[in-house]
């Protein structure tokens, strides 16, 4: 049986329950005695740099896009166990967001249409400023 705390990194990788922190704290906001009475907001804290369960390689890309550690919060719900699904449910979002390999970028040339048109361009600009030279054969 699976523990409803574990996070789902990547196939094959599970970050086990204990390496997640968890702070609970009052919700801020309309609710009335709701709000001021129960720990309903619900932070996830995960130490990137200090997990044993990631393989270096996801580690070190984690740590380079998300930073040594990473803690998202919910208190979207007036429950508490909804907004710690919810906050581990945004945590695992971050990560695999993170995780993501980014194509590399190409880089592409002029097109010839841009190139044409700048030609152009600079031809009609030579002839404007042909055009305002005093003419070297003309009678003064």
């Amino acid at each position: 049986m699976t523990d409803p705390d574990e996070l789902f990194v990547a196939p094959g990788v599970v970050v086990p329950s204990g390496e997640l922190s968890w702070r609970f704290s009052a919700s801020g906001g309309a609710g009335g005695q709701h709000v001021n009475t129960a720990n309903t907001r619900a932070e996830v804290v995960w130490d990137i740099a200090g997990s044993k369960s990631l393989p270096a390689a996801l580690r070190d890309r984690l740590s380079a896009r998300l930073g040594p550690v990473v803690a998202v919060a919910a208190s979207d719900r007036r429950s508490q166990a909804r907004n710690r699904a919810l906050a581990l449910a945004r945590l695992e979002e971050r990560v695999a967001a993170a995780l993501k390999q980014r194509r590399p970028r190409r880089p592409t040339g002029p097109t010839a249409a841009s190139r044409r048109r700048r030609l152009e361009a600079k031809r009609r600009r030579s002839e404007l400023k042909q055009g305002r030279r005093p003419d070297p054969h003309a009678e003064s």
